[in-house]
């Protein structure tokens, strides 16, 4: 008899833990201003999330990508939006376990130096200079180095120094840096300020390259697949209603960042907001990560195939 109640009784607290974890929010972050996570804040803001079933909780906004990875390695987030050169690294270093779910946007970067005559008119004239990125391993770090190296500029040549993009405009204008690089709608609002000017657009470092991504916690990802599914068709919603009505969003943006309605016009521009993912792109990243040593990964297209899932997108339009 004992027994027979220390088994119900063990039993009846299993089911209230996985009840109990069933109605926990589902935890999520973005990057601070990142106007590349819009789909997020329309998600938010036009209630798609609940729409599809998903209580969503804002858990964190960070500065940098490589911020978001520690905290999933933290077990603090299940979801997030997150630069894909970032989430590569910390899963290849297993650093954090987490599954690449649907592209959130390509391109929508810039290369920017002050807006006065700085004497920096090409990549090559950057030599001897301090350059800011975001983060190591950043979106931006990688298309800076990749640009570089296509311009056969030697790294060492450049003093690339990490300062978080709300601090970079300051800093170009106060002389501290000779350029940054950045997410927009940084770029777009050196611009506005009259602070700085482009000197080239992740457009022209890499056409249509991958940035960002939205991730869940692989353990969350195995334990609620629906959850996550939700997650996805209110972000494929949020997209299409950017591409759609993308004076709405430019106003949400506004809400988000705080920013002036044009600065967020004119960042909106240069990102394509897209859900689409981009399997070629990733490789890129892998290998490119890999020739800078940032990660080391025997398989690459085993490492590809089991970092990126398509299967959320594909039931969509099954």
């Amino acid at each position: 008899m004992k027994k027979l109640l220390l088994c119900t009784f063990i039993l009846i607290t299993l089911i209230g833990a996985s009840h109990a974890d069933q109605q926990k929010p589902l935890r999520m972050a973005y990057l601070q201003n990142d106007i590349h996570h819009l789909a997020f804040w329309v998600a938010l803001e036009k209630d798609y999330f609940k729409l599809h079933g998903a209580d969503v909780e804002v858990t964190g906004v960070f500065r940098a990508g490589p911020e978001i990875m520690t905290a999933f390695a933290a077990g603090a987030l299940d979801m997030a939006y997150v630069g894909e050169a970032p989430a590569t690294t910390a899963v290849a270093n297993k650093a954090a376990k987490a599954v690449v779910l649907a592209q959130v946007n390509t391109e929508g970067s810039a290369l920017v130096v002050n807006a006065e005559d700085s004497g920096i008119a090409k990549l090559a004239d950057l030599k001897g200079k301090t350059v800011a990125v975001p983060g190591h391993s950043t979106v931006q770090d990688f298309l800076l180095k990749k640009a570089l190296k296509k311009h056969q500029v030697n790294l060492k040549q450049i003093n690339i120094v990490v300062i978080k993009p709300p601090e970079m405009i300051s800093a170009l204008r106060t002389r501290q840096v000779d350029a940054f690089i950045a997410w927009e709608p940084y770029p777009s609002q050196a611009i506005t300020m009259g602070s700085g000017r482009h000197l080239l657009t992740s457009h022209q470092m890499w056409a249509d390259h991958p940035c960002c991504v939205l991730v869940a916690d692989t353990k969350f990802f195995k334990a609620h697949p629906k959850k996550a599914q939700a997650v996805v068709r209110a972000h494929v919603q949020a997209t299409d209603f950017i591409n759609q009505h993308p004076d709405e969003a430019a106003k949400i943006g506004v809400k988000y960042t705080g920013l002036d309605e044009d600065t967020v016009r004119q960042a909106m521009k240069t990102v394509k907001y897209t859900y689409h993912l981009s399997i070629a792109g990733e490789k890129e990243y892998v290998r490119f990560l890999s020739e800078l040593r940032y990660i080391r990964v025997n398989d690459p297209d085993r490492f590809v195939a089991d970092f990126i899932n398509p299967q959320p997108l594909k039931e969509l339009t099954e």
